[in-house]
């Protein structure tokens, strides 16, 4: 017997050269001019050319911000709310990677609600809609185009604040895979992998549903077949294709089940340590899955069939390290480091072992695990990522 659940995703346009039409699309929400948030490598690599040419066909002004961080910061939300109230945009488009998504998401809603961002951690604070947002993924990854969470750190504190709200929800995503293919290898690795937790942890989540269970399987299969492929040759457009849609499914997924253990540990090391959120979950992954296994065997055993092990005639639990196995033979074969290879110093590290594991347990996400790990147990998570 399922119980109500509630399902949650904004309308969607996806396939090869669909932000092309950008322009018309933001046209038709009304928009008069537009605040685009992206990255200023983007801007420069040519990755808005179309997308800039759609808007000047429709005849809509814009103002770029693209000054940003790694990773979304209190200061730079604030900043960009400053420019938009400047120039009299009327909407948002996003395009890059998490960080621009999510500066994009918390300065739609902080352009028409009171306070400061970080006034609204947690969920459903957040009082009012803000501006028309349209996000457009420039990586097959991140998932944020489709759900009602953003993550934006604060520096002050060095806490990576997790927001969640229907209002965060973009009014549109718009998932075109052809703005992968100039994606370097290590961002196509971290970005992909980011992506295949997100469908690992929304499967084993305690919050998942029969909706979000369709959506996890699909994406694992796509991205466990694919990703090795879209990163040993990125022009392979069949393969980029596949692993944006995996992407795409699995950001529905989570943002409807939620994440776990690895998005709890891994916020704190970005917040920390300045590692991007991609990378530091690829990390991540391996050890907490491992951990992770004897919380409900029967779910990860399924997750090694689809990934594509052959688990024919094994009880739950060896199915189930074969997955694990297999998760840890496709990081190796895509070179993710370890922390220590991220120029993390050790001494520093261990010295802030505490206070990454308070924030991770204070984040709320490490609850949905199917394995509740204490303190010492993620301490020796940490470790062993180390």
């Amino acid at each position: 017997m399922v119980s109500p659940r509630t399902f949650r995703m904004p309308v969607s346009i996806f396939g090869h050269g669909s932000s092309d039409n950008a322009g018309a699309e933001l046209k038709a929400l009304g928009a008069k001019k537009v605040f685009i948030v992206t990255d200023e490598v983007l801007w420069k690599m040519g990755t808005l050319t179309k997308i800039a040419a759609s808007l000047n066909a429709e005849k809509l002004e814009f103002q770029v911000f693209d000054k940003l961080p790694t990773e979304p910061t209190v200061e730079f939300v604030e900043e960009g709310i400053r420019l938009l109230k400047e120039s009299g945009c009327n909407i948002i488009l996003a395009v890059g990677g998490g960080t621009p998504i999510d500066t994009a998401k918390a300065i739609s809603v902080m352009a028409r609600n009171p306070g400061k961002i970080q006034d609204y951690i947690g969920a459903n604070k957040i009082p009012g809609p803000g501006l028309p947002l349209v996000a457009i993924p420039a990586t097959a990854g991140t998932g944020s185009e489709v759900t009602i969470f953003t993550i934006i750190t604060n520096t002050k504190t060095s806490v990576k604040m997790l927001i969640s709200s229907p209002y965060l929800m973009p009014t549109l995503a718009i998932v075109d895979p052809l703005l992968t293919v100039s994606m370097p290898l290590g961002l196509t690795a971290a970005t992909g992998l980011d992506a295949l937790t997100h469908a690992i942890e929304a499967y084993v989540s305690r919050k998942a549903q029969p909706m979000t269970d369709i959506l996890s399987l699909s994406a694992m299969r796509l991205l466990s077949a694919n990703l090795p492929l879209a990163w040993a040759d990125g022009k392979n457009l069949e393969a980029r294709e596949k692993t944006m849609l995996g992407s795409y499914q699995a950001g529905l997924a989570f943002g409807n089940a939620s994440v776990a253990l690895v998005h709890g540990m891994s916020r704190p090391i970005g917040a920390c340590f300045h590692v991007a959120h991609g990378m530091s979950n690829a990390v991540l992954l391996g050890p907490v899955m491992e951990f992770s296994l004897s919380g409900n065997p029967g779910r990860y055993a399924e997750i090694a069939a689809a990934i594509g092990e052959n688990v024919a005639g094994l009880d739950d639990m060896a199915a189930a390290e074969a997955g694990a196995r297999a998760v840890r033979r496709l990081i190796k074969y895509l070179e993710i480091p370890r922390l220590r290879d991220l120029g993390i110093e050790k001494t520093r590290f261990f010295e802030l072992m505490p206070e990454m594991i308070d924030a991770a347990i204070a984040s709320g996400s490490p609850d949905n695990n199917p394995r509740i790990a204490t303190r010492e147990e993620m301490a020796g998570i940490y470790r062993q990522a180390y």
